[in-house]
């Protein structure tokens, strides 16, 4: 006779039991898959499976605002979103001073956003005449894609960047990972291991592109790598475009064009230089956001937002307003 395995409710209820003698408490955090940024979409099969990582909330470290980064006091400026994000910050990132929070220590998946990180170590570790070797790895990813990357030639790394920065794509990361660490799971420690350098203490990564929500940050995290990443030049001159022709001989015209993936690019906004987006059903819409005009660069960050150009301008404007009347 087969034995029936127990239910997941019977499995709890032996757990709190358990640690209710003992003391202890417990918080059980739900995790998911999810899936980055927007260009051309290609399917593909056998793609490798990667168990939900804990979120660095629940490790020992604890949940702190970053170096640089002050979320104490009120709100410098007074907006009002009618639907608010799950997240969201406004600050000055010559300073780091923020203007305008909300829930800026709520840890949340991230989606494409976990390329800022992939971009950060590259520009770190990797000279801009450096190539990668394409593998099959870098090949069966779904989601936004160069999609033309060909299996076992060199690839510029400096092309690949812009694949990660402007269209956000997962196959370009993965390239740049396999370069840097072999593997994308080896790269993701080397992410972590950089994220615990910078202080950010609700960042945990378990991939270069963020298919999965086991990558996970805060907005306070995020305002202070987007600080870090816009001082690198190779970083700046590339995320200030809104298109490119990038050089890339394995094509007829021997040029790859690429879009940004930036609302505020798209909608025009003044000033715009940067920086990213992501967008999976987990994490929804999220953008961190950077302008620079008359003398001031203000960043925004929003995650799970309904509408990331309207309200990263809204936010911007009342900033740009508030350094301009004081």
């Amino acid at each position: 006779m087969r034995r029936r395995r127990p239910t997941q409710r019977a499995l709890l209820a032996v757990v709190v039991v358990a640690l209710a003698i003992g003391g202890a408490a417990i918080v059980l955090i739900p995790t998911g898959d999810g899936g980055g940024g927007g260009a051309r979409v290609t399917a593909a099969a056998g793609q490798p499976k990667i168990a939900p990582a804990r979120p660095a909330a629940e490790g020992p470290v604890p949940v702190v605002a970053p170096p640089g980064i002050s979320i104490a006091g009120p709100n410098a400026v007074n907006v009002h979103l009618n639907t608010k994000p799950a997240a969201a910050l406004l600050f000055d990132v010559d300073t780091g001073r923020v203007l305008w929070r909300l829930h800026p220590l709520r840890v949340r998946p991230i989606a494409s956003l976990t390329k800022m990180m992939t971009a950060l170590l590259t520009v770190e570790r990797l000279p801009s005449d450096a190539t990668s070797l394409i593998k099959k790895e870098a090949v069966r990813y779904t989601g936004s894609m160069l999609g033309v990357l060909p299996r076992g030639r060199r690839v510029s790394i400096q092309t690949l960047l812009y694949g990660v920065l402007l269209p956000s794509a997962n196959d370009a990361a993965v390239a740049l990972a396999d370069r840097m660490a072999g593997t994308d799971r080896d790269f993701a420690r080397l992410m972590n291991e950089r994220a615990r350098q910078l202080g950010l203490s609700c960042t945990h990564y378990v991939s270069s592109y963020g298919l999965q929500a086991g990558n996970r940050s805060c907005a306070a995290d995020l305002a202070a790598l987007a600080r870090v990443l816009m001082r690198k030049p190779r970083v700046a001159s590339i995320a200030r475009h809104r298109r490119a022709n990038v050089p890339f001989r394995y094509l007829k015209g021997k040029h790859l064009q690429l879009y940004s993936t930036n609302p505020l690019m798209r909608l025009g906004y003044r000033g715009t230089i940067g920086l990213k987006t992501g967008f999976t059903d987990p994490a929804g819409h999220c953008f961190v956001g950077i302008v620079r005009r008359g003398g001031h660069t203000l960043g925004v960050v929003l995650l799970k937002s309904v509408d990331t150009g309207g309200q990263a301008i809204k936010l911007l404007d009342a900033g740009f307003r508030a350094l301009k009347a004081g």
